[in-house]
């Protein structure tokens, strides 16, 4: 009988984005680094609570209250939602952190939480709160991550992906925000 070989681990890798085009895309930011974007949402009520957003050709985001916030809970509600839009941002960046450090990643997950209250009531003759009292007071983002790299490694590519995140700064930073009625 021969020797039995040595167990191996396999390895599934996750879809790979495009490195040579994530390249380009850093070139062109180092070129024109006062870049900007702009993102279009539009958001209609069907009634109580419950929204439609519609963003580009895909279906709309639904968002809603729960019951007990006097909504039909048949979606996330809004907070639920800016957790989900932060994940998704943090996501991102991690998987191109990793792609421009050449790291294969076999996994990722991203467990968001963040403390939240409405003792205000929406404005609605709820406690006087000041803006900076309200909205979320704390968020924690706890990372699984797994790949072709030490644990260090990774751990430095989910925090430079961190300080790099457009939600997460928007989050963290003043932002310059208007409202109004339409035209």
């Amino acid at each position: 009988m021969s020797a039995s070989a040595a167990p191996q681990t396999v390895s599934t890798y996750l879809r790979p984005i495009n490195r040579d085009g994530l390249m380009q895309f850093a070139e062109k930011g180092r070129c024109n680094p006062g870049s900007r974007g702009t993102n279009k949402v539009h958001t209609v009520v069907e009634g109580q609570y419950r929204t439609l957003s519609y963003v580009g050709d895909h279906q709309p985001v639904v968002v809603d209250e729960p019951l007990h916030l006097f909504g039909e809970n048949t979606a996330p509600a809004p907070g639920e939602i800016v957790l989900s839009a932060l994940g998704g941002c943090l996501a991102v960046g991690i998987t191109a952190v990793a792609t421009w450090k050449q790291v294969r990643l076999s996994r990722l997950e991203l467990h968001l939480e963040g403390d939240i209250g409405n003792p205000a009531a929406w404005g609605a003759g709820g406690a006087e709160k000041l803006p900076a009292e309200m909205g979320f007071q704390e968020i924690r983002v706890a990372v699984t991550i797994e790949g072709n790299a030490s644990r260090e490694e990774l751990d430095a590519i989910v925090q430079h992906a961190n300080v790099f995140s457009p939600v997460a700064n928007s989050m963290r930073n003043p932002i310059a925000f208007k409202i109004g009625l339409a035209a």
